[in-house]
């Protein structure tokens, strides 16, 4: 059976597009402010625009992981413990659940939209990865009451300036940077939504 060209990550459009979620997610290993982040914005990108869906979940995923792994073995200690944790699971369902989102975005991915779903993506990484925290935290630091719960959001709010000022950044950067691309090098046209 044929595939299009589309379907292969080795086709020049899900190649760059890759390359770019690849540089966004080892972006993470430079000195940064508490969730200023690509992890958002990659997953909204993938969604937008690999042709293929398998792709466009695969992708962002994996270059959270590889950059998580990356993080682990710089640091070591409290963030490697941190793959033992569930909260971890909760931000690569968020990078799930974007990239889900980000498939809205295909074909109409104008700078109106993109920014109104990175800001829901944003809330959505704020809401679950907070509600993660509570779930699954190593030490009881927040009662499992809904007085907890709240504590635990309310412990998040100073971290969300910094995930909707870096999901806007990198969401600029990925989907600005592919569009000057794909304008200039006609070749990622196809191969791309």
């Amino acid at each position: 059976m044929n595939r299009p060209a589309s379907d292969s990550l080795l086709a020049p459009g899900p190649l760059v597009l890759a390359a770019m979620i690849a540089a966004a997610a080892l972006s993470r290993l430079l000195p940064h402010p508490p969730n200023f982040s690509p992890v958002e914005a990659m997953a909204l990108f993938a969604g937008a625009h690999f042709a293929s869906r398998r792709w466009a979940f695969a992708v962002p995923l994996l270059g959270m992981f590889l950059s998580d792994l990356a993080l682990a073995a710089i640091n070591g200690g409290l963030y490697a413990t941190w793959f033992g944790n569930g909260g971890i699971w909760m931000v690569y369902l968020c990078i799930a659940l974007s990239t889900a989102l980000g498939l809205n975005l295909r074909g109409k991915a104008g700078g109106g939209r993109v920014l109104g779903y990175s800001l829901l993506g944003s809330v959505l990484f704020f809401v679950v990865t907070n509600f993660g925290a509570w779930l699954f935290q190593p030490l009881p630091t927040y009662p499992m009451t809904a007085a907890g719960l709240a504590a635990a959001y309310v412990a998040g709010i100073p971290f969300f300036q910094w995930t909707v000022l870096g999901t806007l950044t990198y969401a600029a950067l990925l989907f600005g940077g592919f569009a000057l691309l794909r304008r200039h090098v006609p070749a990622l046209r196809p191969q791309t939504v």
